[in-house]
């Protein structure tokens, strides 16, 4: 074993360089600077083992093996958009983008090399390689291997995967930068992380709207006629999206607008705008020989084609400027609100071989294993800097993303279409700063609809994607009322979602968070001075290391990863139910919490049992919180009309808590600070309450319309 010698690279991080890495990684190609500042503010980053604990060995076949000391208990999660397991101990995460990730094998969409412990720390490997994470599962001979051999013929004990005491990483041959993340606590390695990679995202006001794609072939006037049909039946819509049709030629694709079915695309964008719509366009990178880019692109491109197109190499600033510039003059400048980054993910091992191979090459000397790597970071840099530079803030899709993209205006998806696997999709998502939309295409039956339109309205981007299948929100006539009726809450909570994805931009926190990470969270609350944010509840704390065995209402409970359950901020726990449920088994972290649709109120740090009909869903609200609700309106208002916001107080116990608002639109933000307003609830000796909120800040549009205090259930619109 080697000795290792860490330096400190921010406050709470660490860092360690293995042999000579070349080349661009996904810290380097985004170039976010730390927030240095609020990664200061952070409890004083721990970490759980010493630095000497951590060994370094040279591997035969070249590179590097890191190994770290796991405790018996020890539960590992991240590595990105995982769709199969939340806790990631006892198996082996290959770490490569896939866009066909139907195996537990570690590739995905999105294969962040960041792994956070239970124990409190983080490990990030920052290269453009396929990374393999053994998270307990190599057993070495010294761990007294043949203790746990077994005779699979005989003892049903027998396992494939042998229990080891050691996290081991297989470095590249050419070396990587590896950081180590202090805690204490699992959230507060996270967003030290999310902070490092340069702090989260906020999103245009209009971007946490409800959004809908149409199908693909549509035309200007069918789009237009869908869209006021939104309008006619009083469901809220302000994002339409475009899919491959609106190009000349797709697969591979122009980036320039069909004539015949979008003759004027500036008219069609202004009128869209005016009937309070924003436009998203899917594209992906693949550029065609019948595109206006092609002969400029054709010497900055890879030396293999995909669909018989260009596969342009993005790390080059020529090739850059190429595309931004297209980009502006046929798309932004039209007012477009931004992209749906599609098929920059790929794998040529896959059924589906469409993707250019690891052996590719590109003229700026990168192959195609670290091509494909980079591909989704790249996309989604380029477009957001494009933005940027206009001062407008975009937000989109992708449908590929790596480590350090917490800053990214991006939220992933898949062409999969499991709901349970979308909803353990988006737990896992909030380990390692990436936001994840379970969209809904079509369903096998109403009820089936409905749960997922339910859930999809309570997660970082609420869409429906009719590109294939035609499909409306009222699709299902026997189920519309309760489809609008979500539509229209997630409308009404957007000052909630708002300030949530404030702290996210500002703090690192995660605006959605697996229920492991809310629990950490609740921790570090607990162990605060009081006078912190919250309601302060108190009794048995359900701490993420035994959060799978709290009490029930039988007693303990077996053990289970509650990876269908999440947290939006601190004060909202949403519960998925899927088709053929009308009940399940809720786990509540400590304090006081409501049915946030029917009242009833439970003590948490325990596991409940709800039933619900199909017009309802599990959502619930902890007692003391501060809920800001605007009305339903059809779309977030434009430029700066005022919104009015009523704070919605729950419960019997006083609290403090934040509303944060500012234009919505700009980056103003980032230098004004926005407006944080401090809102607090107070109760008087005779028990009544009263409410108090600072003046609002630089770019408020929010005005305070009334208070409801005491409340224990959402109020009807």
């Amino acid at each position: 074993m080697q000795q290792i010698s860490w330096i400190e690279a921010a406050p709470g991080v660490w860092k360690i360089r293995t042999g000579s890495p070349v080349g661009l990684t996904p810290l380097s190609c985004l170039n976010r600077q730390p927030r240095i500042e609020a990664m200061a503010e952070l409890p004083e980053g721990q970490l759980p083992l010493r630095q000497d604990e951590i060994g370094m060995s040279v591997l035969q076949a070249g590179g590097s093996l890191l190994s770290l000391p796991l405790e018996q208990d020890e539960k590992l999660y991240g590595m990105g958009l995982q769709f199969m397991r939340m806790n990631q101990r006892g198996r082996t995460r290959y770490l490569r983008v896939n866009s066909d990730p139907k195996q537990d094998t570690g590739e995905t969409h999105a294969p962040v090399p960041f792994l956070v412990s239970s124990r409190g720390y983080g490990i990030l490997v920052d290269s453009a390689r396929a990374i393999t994470f053994y998270c307990g599962s190599a057993l070495r001979q010294q761990e007294d291997a043949a203790a746990q051999a077994r005779d699979r013929n005989m003892d049903r004990g027998w396992k494939a995967t042998l229990v080891s005491d050691q996290l081991e990483i297989r470095l590249p041959q050419d070396g990587a930068d590896v950081y180590l993340f202090g805690g204490p606590g699992m959230q507060d390695v996270v967003r030290r992380y999310n902070l490092f990679c340069g702090g989260g995202v906020l999103p245009p006001r209009w971007g946490l709207g409800f959004w809908h794609r149409v199908p693909t072939l549509f035309r200007d006037d069918e789009v237009e006629r869908e869209a006021a049909e939104f309008r006619a039946r009083g469901i809220p819509c302000d994002v339409i999206g475009l899919e491959p049709g609106w190009h000349s030629a797709s697969y591979p694709v122009t980036y320039e607008w069909d004539g015949a079915r979008f003759p004027n695309p500036a008219g069609f964008v202004l009128r869209m705008k005016e009937a309070g719509f924003e436009v998203n366009l899917w594209e992906h990178p693949y550029i065609s020989p019948k595109s206006g880019l092609y002969n400029e692109m054709q010497p900055l491109s890879g030396n293999y084609s995909v669909w018989g197109g260009l596969a342009p190499d993005y790390t080059m600033k020529e090739a850059r400027e190429l595309y931004a510039a297209q980009h502006d003059r046929e798309h932004v400048s039209l007012g477009i609100s931004g992209y749906k980054l599609d098929e920059c993910d790929g794998s040529e091992l896959t059924r589906n071989s469409w993707m250019f191979p690891a052996h590719a090459s590109f003229p700026s000397g990168h192959d195609g294993e670290q091509m494909r790597q980079l591909y989704g970071l790249l996309l989604q840099d380029m477009t957001d800097r494009l933005y940027r530079d206009k001062n407008r803030r975009t937000f989109g899709l992708a449908r590929a993303s790596n480590a350090g993209a917490s800053s990214l205006p991006y939220v992933l998806y898949s062409d999969l279409y499991d709901h349970r696997q979308f909803v353990r999709a988006l737990c896992n998502a909030s380990f390692c700063g990436l936001l994840w939309s379970p969209e809904v295409r079509r369903a096998d039956n109403a009820e089936d609809w409905v749960r997922r339109m339910q859930t999809v309205c309570f997660t970082p981007l609420a869409m429906l994607n009719a590109w294939g299948d035609g499909v409306k929100p009222w699709s299902y006539p026997e189920s519309e009322a309760i489809v609008r009726h979500y539509i229209r809450l997630r409308m009404r909570l957007l000052p909630y979602l708002y300030t949530v994805f404030a702290e996210y931009e500002a703090k690192g926190i995660p605006p959605f968070q697996a229920m492991p990470l809310a629990l950490s969270g609740e921790k570090r609350d607990k162990e605060a001075p009081t006078g912190t944010s919250g309601s302060g509840a108190s009794g048995k704390h359900a701490s993420p290391e035994d959060f799978d065995t709290v009490e029930g209402a039988y007693g303990k409970q077996s053990a289970r990863e509650w990876d269908d359950q999440f947290c939006i901020g601190r004060d909202l726990l949403v519960a998925p139910l899927f088709a053929g449920e009308s009940g399940r088994d809720v786990l509540l972290p400590d304090g006081a919490w409501y049915e946030a649709e029917t009242g009833v109120r439970h003590e948490g740090g325990r596991i409940v049992h709800v039933d619900y009909p199909l017009e309802r869903m599990p959502l619930f609200v902890r007692e003391g919180a501060m809920i800001p609700m605007m009305p339903a309106m059809d779309h977030v208002p434009a430029g700066e009309s005022e919104i009015p916001v009523e704070m919605i107080h729950f419960g019997t116990k006083p609290s403090e808590s934040v509303l944060y608002d500012d234009d919505g639109f700009s980056f103003d933000f980032e230098h004004n600070g926005g407006s944080w307003r401090r809102i607090v609830v107070a109760q008087a000796a005779g028990g009544s309450f009263s409410g108090d909120a600072e003046p609002g800040g630089p770019g408020s549009r929010y005005r305070i319309t009334g208070w409801r205090f005491g409340q224990t259930c959402l109020p009807p619109e």
